[in-house]
């Protein structure tokens, strides 16, 4: 079991060139391991990733790994059955490698690194790249943009928080999580929606740090801390003897 674990660990932690940011920049860590609040993730590997039709997506090919696929294609099609949606969802940014959010986090160099932390992970630090995790966009979008909070208000959103724990997911960065990452509610991960559920213990294990400290909201299955104690020892009942008195 050790042995495995740390095979584990060693395939999902990011290299020391990952902690590397923009060019001529570096990732300030913490002691902790985070960078600007973000926890250390690795890339997903390529022979595990499947493309969602293209039909359920918006902008670029949304790229997720083969065990999220059939959970989130039954959200798809719950969300396209249910008139309270009001609307439809799809998949608006998926699986991103480091190498990509490393671009997409340098975009805007003209600020701080730290200032472009709170919207944007940093390359190797961010759940997208993990493949288990994704942005949900609604269309029509009725003049909210993606990836902003107006999107809690819509009736595709209240249902999304309503029923994504459904089909496994959970949502990552809630309204004053106490990572201090900027509240995202259209961003969630899939951990399956048991414990049994194919890829769920992997999904379960890259995000346990993640799930054990800093808690989805809303979540699945909440990480109970199971405190083995020693049955109390019985202690018999103390009977009163009556003395008896000597004649004399």
């Amino acid at each position: 079991m050790l042995h495995r674990t740390l095979a584990l660990a060693l395939l999902f932690a990011p290299t020391i060139a990952d902690a590397q940011l923009c060019e001529g920049q570096s990732a300030a860590i913490a002691p902790d391991g985070r960078a600007f609040g973000h926890l250390p993730y690795g890339d997903a590997p390529e022979t595990e990733l499947v493309t969602l039709p293209s039909e359920y997506s918006v902008g670029n090919p949304c790229v997720v790994r083969a065990d999220i696929l059939p959970d989130l294609l039954r959200l798809f099609a719950a969300a396209q059955s249910d008139p309270a949606v009001m609307g439809q969802l799809r998949a608006l940014s998926c699986q991103r490698s480091i190498a990509r959010q490393r671009s997409v986090f340098c975009r805007g160099e003209s600020s701080s690194a730290a200032d472009r932390a709170i919207s944007v992970a940093p390359p190797g630090y961010s759940e997208h790249s993990t493949g288990y995790a994704l942005d949900f966009a609604v269309r029509p979008a009725n003049g909210c943009p993606d990836a902003e909070a107006c999107m809690a208000a819509t009736p595709a959103a209240r249902w999304l928080r309503a029923n994504a724990p459904r089909f496994g997911f959970e949502q990552s960065f809630p309204g004053g999580n106490k990572q201090n990452v900027k509240w995202e509610p259209w961003h969630w991960r899939w951990v399956g929606a048991s414990e049994s559920a194919l890829g769920a213990a992997k999904a379960r294990f890259v995000f346990a740090r993640a799930r054990r400290q800093y808690p989805a909201d809303p979540g699945i299955v909440p990480i109970v801390v199971r405190v083995t104690t020693q049955p109390p020892v019985p202690v018999a009942p103390v009977v009163a003897v009556p003395s008896k008195k000597k004649r004399r």
